[in-house]
């Protein structure tokens, strides 16, 4: 069985996109969030491997969530999608504790290096 993960974006498109693919390569997408808040609770709900997590979003964005997360779990492993000229946002996150990031439009072997690494 492949690995949980899930995946959040406020852009059903970038879901689609990330979700198309982690099938191909067998992981499994456990679920999908639009905003922080629902990741959150979504994180506490499937309990994932691995969540991807969109920095920019309404409601809570993917910094906040990405704390949040990490407070209940401390292992949370969790990459940052962001869009070009967000380095500053990027190295807040990885300070708050992402595991790596990528950059949108996403690349298929870039999105799966950056997985493999968080999760090995």
């Amino acid at each position: 069985m492949g690995q949980r993960i899930l995946i959040v974006d406020d852009a059903a498109f970038m879901r689609m996109m990330i979700k198309d693919i982690l099938s191909k390569n067998g992981f499994e997408v456990v679920g999908e969030a639009e905003d922080g808040a629902q990741a959150v609770e979504k994180y506490k709900e499937l309990t994932p491997d691995l969540v991807t997590m969109d920095i920019t979003m309404p409601e809570m964005d993917g910094i906040t969530a990405l704390k949040k997360i990490k407070a209940i779990n401390p292992e949370a492993k969790i990459i940052m999608c962001s869009a070009m000229g967000q380095q500053a946002m990027v190295i807040d996150a990885i300070q708050a504790g992402a595991k790596d990031f990528i950059v949108k439009p996403f690349q298929a072997d870039r999105v799966m290096e950056a997985i493999q690494k968080a999760l090995n």
